[in-house]
């Protein structure tokens, strides 16, 4: 019995050991699979060169979060440029940053990107309440973007002497809003698709001034506008195309600027476009481009993103190359 008892014993002594090693190696097994999961999700959504952090800036104006993208290998002490891109309705920051594909042109082109999202709440489509003027909406907004902007700088090593602003659709009207009211804070605007703010004051207003039957008030007269690029589909059924030829002259009469002789550019077999500058003295204060073919999509986009069409010219590109030559004018 005795004998019995001691090899009863050392055979639980010995199982439980096994059980415990066992243990390990199935824990270890899960979480390299949970890893390289993630890996190949990350992988999936952003390739291999994108890392794209999540975060939140609070403001007196509320809450607002956004999605940042840092090129890899940064450093802190050397502050980088800052794209701010706002998105259109019915998306959101990730889906944004997949249709123009700013995280992969960031990162060869050394630049930090912030794409803020508009919250449900607010909006139940997601857009950016740009015609909300009387009620202040609308500046409360762009109030809680600006911190955003304010937290990039801080955090992120963002220079806050180079920032541009982009946007689709209502993202284009809220980045045409944030720089006419906070003009000192941007180096250039880039309006891609979008109304003039200020163009409607209700949502009714809105629907109708997306019809090309807005007219926005009068911008203060003032050489202190940053430079505005206008992009516009001619075959947008959604904001119509009379839009980009009043949201460019509505910027131009403001800085006191003329129209030069139009030109027609074409690359490949992308859609041609026509390109008028407005200019004032020897600076360009506005350039249009409208799009022969173009409908309601980010030109150059994702084909395989709902607001991208792939055979227009790279509007992420002419952004930021708008926005690189109006820096170094700024300096």
């Amino acid at each position: 019995m005795a004998r019995r008892s001691l090899w009863a014993a050392s055979f639980q002594r010995t199982l439980k050991a096994l059980t415990r090693a066992g243990t390990r190696v199935v824990k270890a097994s899960v979480k390299k699979a949970a890893r390289q999961t993630v890996h190949q999700i990350a992988t999936r959504r952003a390739g291999p060169a994108e890392r794209w952090l999540s975060g939140v800036a609070p403001s007196a104006n509320g809450a607002r979060r956004y999605r940042l993208f840092k090129p890899p290998g940064a450093r802190r002490a050397a502050p980088l440029p800052l794209l701010v891109l706002l998105h259109g309705c019915d998306q959101d920051a990730t889906s944004a940053a997949r249709s123009t594909r700013i995280g992969s042109l960031a990162a060869r082109e050394g630049f930090i990107v912030l794409c803020p999202e508009q919250d449900r709440l607010a909006n139940p489509h997601g857009c950016w309440n740009w015609f909300e003027m009387r009620s202040g909406r609308a500046a409360r907004e762009a109030a809680s973007i600006i911190a955003a902007i304010d937290q990039a700088c801080a955090l992120h090593g963002a220079d806050p002497a180079r920032v541009a602003v982009a946007g689709l659709s209502a993202g284009a009207s809220m980045a045409a809003l944030l720089g006419a009211s906070h003009p000192d804070r941007f180096g250039a605007v880039a309006m891609h698709s979008g109304v003039a703010p200020g163009a409607a004051s209700s949502a009714a207003g809105a629907m109708r001034a997306m019809r090309g039957h807005g007219t926005p008030p009068a911008l203060p007269t003032t050489p202190a506008l940053p430079p505005l690029l206008v992009l516009h589909g001619t075959r947008d059924s959604v904001v119509a195309p009379a839009n980009g030829r009043i949201a460019a002259h509505w910027w131009a009469t403001a800085a006191a600027a003329t129209p030069t002789a139009m030109r027609k550019l074409q690359r490949g077999q992308r859609y041609p476009m026509v390109v008028t500058d407005f200019r004032a003295a020897s600076r360009i204060a506005v350039t249009l481009c409208e799009i022969d073919g173009l409908a309601h999509a980010w030109s150059g986009g994702a084909a395989s993103q709902p607001y991208g069409d792939a055979k227009g010219p790279d509007a992420t590109r002419l952004i930021w190359a708008f926005a690189t030559r109006a820096f170094k004018a700024r300096a």
